[in-house]
């Protein structure tokens, strides 16, 4: 038996699996579960696999694909049992729009850098959506992303119609007055005011990550992947001293904190 004949046996065997727990004779959880359950359980297990691939752990990562394949196939069997569509329909769907994004590979076009498939990708994309009746430019942005993945890719297409700051020196200029409104609300203490000004400072810092050329969601999980391992330091520093964290002094904590900054740089 060869290597694909041996996954698409395997694939055919999972997909019998999530079949006798969808039947009378299996799981009562899983024979209750409806297509929109499974979407917080797919972010779930995606999140799961990217923090294993940060880990670089190799066999977690194995496992947490294995998950996410798991709740794919399962979300193709209850539209299947809908009769809606089918896994096949699935893979023959991606399948032909890859071959039809990838001139470059299955057709006659020429590129010459990675810069100009990027470009040629957002063509093809637009293209493909011309037919499409859409109420507005950005219809096609999932609600459900991440706040800051979502706002750099509405803000990224507004750019690409015009809507946009000339160079990152503006956008500077309008974090500038972000602060002092955000101060003036703070004074103020109207928590409706304070909570909007806030969120005009992140909007704001997202378009300048944009601007630098920076994932805003991966400079933020950076940064607080970076505060943890600082504080963790404090916890090991402080627990053998004997002390916990309620009777060390914002001195103390400060002091290491600043001696784990200074070993990173």
């Amino acid at each position: 038996m060869n290597k694909k004949m041996s996954i698409s046996n395997n694939i055919n065997d999972l997909i019998k699996l999530i079949r006798t727990l969808r039947s009378p004779q299996g799981c009562p959880w899983d024979r209750k579960q409806k297509a929109k359950d499974l979407g917080r359980y797919i972010l779930e297990e995606t999140y799961e696999v990217l923090d294993a691939l940060d880990k670089n752990n190799h066999q977690s990562v194995k496992e947490e694909l294995g998950d996410l394949l798991f709740q794919i196939l399962f979300l193709t069997e209850i539209y299947e049992e809908n009769k809606l569509f089918s896994l096949n329909d699935v893979i023959a769907e991606i399948k032909e729009k890859m071959i039809r994004r990838h001139p470059h590979v299955f057709g006659d076009k020429k590129v010459d850098s990675v810069q100009e498939v990027k470009k040629n990708w957002q063509i093809f994309k637009k293209a493909e959506r011309a037919g499409e009746k859409r109420d507005v430019l950005f219809a096609h942005v999932p609600r459900s992303l991440p706040a800051l993945k979502r706002a750099q890719k509405i803000t990224a297409i507004a750019s690409d119609v015009g809507f946009d700051w000339p160079d990152t020196q503006n956008v500077l200029k309008k974090m500038r007055e972000e602060l002092r409104e955000i101060s003036a609300a703070l004074d103020s203490g109207n928590k409706k005011k304070i909570n909007e000004e806030l969120g005009d400072i992140i909007f704001t810092a997202v378009n300048l990550s944009r601007f630098a050329g920076v994932d805003a969601e991966a400079a933020l999980t950076q940064t607080t992947n970076k505060f943890l391992r600082r504080f963790s330091r404090i916890e090991k520093r402080l627990s053998a001293q004997g002390k916990s964290l309620d009777e060390a002094t914002l001195k103390e904590m400060d002091k290491i904190w600043n001696e784990a900054k200074e070993k990173e740089r």
